[in-house]
């Protein structure tokens, strides 16, 4: 497993360097809508697509994993779907972050990722802080929740959340993936 560098000893400075911005996410934004200009929208397809052009972007940079939960048939659990990179915990029970906006369909960034306490589920110890968002339906229902882990600490912020939202917001023309219900 790879190792993430040590971010304790870092700078404010250093530690924004490292951080996503408003180009590199116009950039991603813009290339997942020229795919997506093309075709027919697919759930499945464009979670595909989310994750990889993510990844491909901000891998260690401060992504550590990053991928979707899909809400269980039975609404008690989310299963995971479309991720990247190493293995994650499925299924999901409702009490940790990911349910909570499974839930609420509101957005949360977690910048102590240990915050939670009992609410926490830890499936990477080495994950620092966190934002989860609720991917949203035709008809306004969650199906999905994308969810990004960092390494690092208070990674991501309300620019992040912002960004990731109008990158999920396609989604909203598009019904539940077949695997998503």
């Amino acid at each position: 497993m790879e190792d993430f560098p040590d971010r304790s000893t870092e700078t404010e400075e250093e530690r924004l360097r490292g951080r996503p911005s408003r180009a590199r996410y116009d950039k991603v934004h813009l290339a997942l809508e020229r795919k997506w200009r093309r075709r027919e929208l697919k759930a499945d397809r464009m979670m595909r697509e989310v994750v990889d052009v993510l990844w491909d972007t901000f891998a260690d940079s401060p992504y550590s994993w990053c991928g979707f939960y899909l809400l269980a048939a039975d609404g008690q659990s989310l299963v995971l779907g479309p991720h990247r990179d190493t293995p994650a915990c499925s299924p999901l029970p409702m009490h940790g972050v990911c349910g909570r906006v499974a839930f609420s369909g509101q957005a949360l960034v977690i910048p102590d990722a240990k915050a939670p306490g009992e609410a926490l589920i830890a499936c990477d110890p080495r994950t620092l802080s966190e934002i989860a968002l609720p991917v949203f339906d035709k008809s306004g229902k969650v199906w999905a929740v994308f969810n990004v882990d960092s390494a690092a600490p208070a990674a991501f912020d309300e620019m992040d959340q912002r960004w990731l939202e109008k990158i999920l917001k396609r989604f909203d023309e598009t019904g539940a993936p077949e695997s998503g219900r």
